[in-house]
């Protein structure tokens, strides 16, 4: 494992293009001194023979581990507003970001496809390397919440393929941002999610170079973008635009990409909740379209031990509209894992 510790200035990252100019205002970055406040370092982890990018926040000293994983098409860029917030409120904590499998720095997966099942066995590795003794608790934003609901969840048999012959991994607790808990093509967005898997399907048909071209376009990457975006704050809007200009393409290549985009709309968390026994912390937005509340609701009906925190007047981006929220949910919540600890310990 190779690491360096520093905080993160992205002042001393000179801007890329013109939208990386606009980017550079301090004004333009609602959250950009937190994070760059934040104590960060690089960690390269050989995980299931491939390089696998984590970045790690926190004081390295801190005895907590907290490994969060981002959505689809993302990296760990996108979760550095709740992670600065969360580290500010936890100074007792570290987070480990993963970049997943063929997203950001870290290389596709050697074997194996880009799905669930092949996400959550990298996820059981990658927690066996950073908290061997099974203390930590595991996070998950959007499609992140999926594979971290079957990275926890015990295997259904011994012919499961997510369960690959390994033991469901021992954590202490789980946190779902936004928790898919209903199939995108059952949504109520169904209608937008089969144009988007008709996109998909016209990117595999073309050309390699041209299909790529086409979901790394960035008219494709604008339309995603406003129809997720539900805040008022055209600062704030402005901003979300941008990051999602500057990571949203970040995928290896096209297979890569495609396998992770059809098994996030071929499946949810509700698939996994009847087979995780963790206490489990779900954070729902109000307006979410995507993750909708009355789902949130009864999928915290089929877990074991969950509680459900409302963020009111924010969709799908809770990550970007309210971290703080977010942040505050999650501290309170490993806190009450704590004190359960203390307790179990007297």
């Amino acid at each position: 494992m190779n690491t360096e510790t520093h905080p993160r200035d992205r002042a001393a990252s000179p801007p890329e293009g013109p939208r990386g100019a606009a980017r550079a205002a301090a004004s333009e970055e609602p959250y950009a001194g937190l994070v760059a406040a934040t104590p960060a370092r690089d960690a390269d982890l050989l995980i299931r023979g491939a390089r696998a990018h984590v970045r790690v926040y926190g004081d390295p000293a801190a005895p907590g581990r907290l490994v969060f994983l981002h959505g689809l098409r993302g990296d760990h860029h996108g979760l550095e507003p709740i992670v600065a917030h969360l580290v500010k409120e936890r100074p007792d904590l570290q987070v480990w970001v993963p970049d997943l499998p063929g997203f950001g720095a870290s290389a596709p997966l050697v074997d194996g496809v880009h799905d669930v099942a092949g996400y959550a066995a990298w996820t059981a590795e990658l927690l066996s390397a950073v908290a061997p003794e099974g203390d930590a608790v595991l996070a998950g934003h959007s499609f992140g919440s999926i594979v971290a609901s079957a990275t926890v969840a015990a295997p259904a048999g011994p012919d499961e393929p997510t369960a690959e012959g390994r033991r469901a991994p021992l954590v202490r607790g789980l946190v779902l941002v936004n928790p898919i808990a209903t199939a995108a093509l059952d949504g109520p967005r169904r209608a937008m999610s089969a144009v988007t898997v008709g996109v998909h399907r016209l990117a595999a048909a073309l050309p390699e170079r041209v299909g790529t071209g086409l979901l790394r376009h960035p008219l494709f990457t604008r339309v995603a973008s406003v129809a997720m975006v539900t805040s008022d704050d055209r600062t704030l809007r402005r901003w979300i635009h941008a990051e999602h200009d500057r990571y949203f393409s970040g995928f290896a290549d096209r297979r890569t990409l495609l396998e992770a985009f059809h098994a996030s709309v071929g499946t949810d968390v509700s698939a996994y909740a009847g087979r995780i026994g963790v206490p489990t912390l779900l954070v729902a937005s109000e307006n979410d379209d995507v993750a909708p509340l009355p789902s949130q609701r009864v999928l915290e009906g089929l877990l074991a031990d969950a509680r459900l925190a409302v963020v009111p007047r924010i969709g799908h981006l809770a990550h970007y509209e309210a971290p703080d929220v977010v942040a505050r949910e999650t501290a309170a919540f490993l806190a009450g894992l704590q004190a359960t600890g203390e307790r179990d310990e007297q």
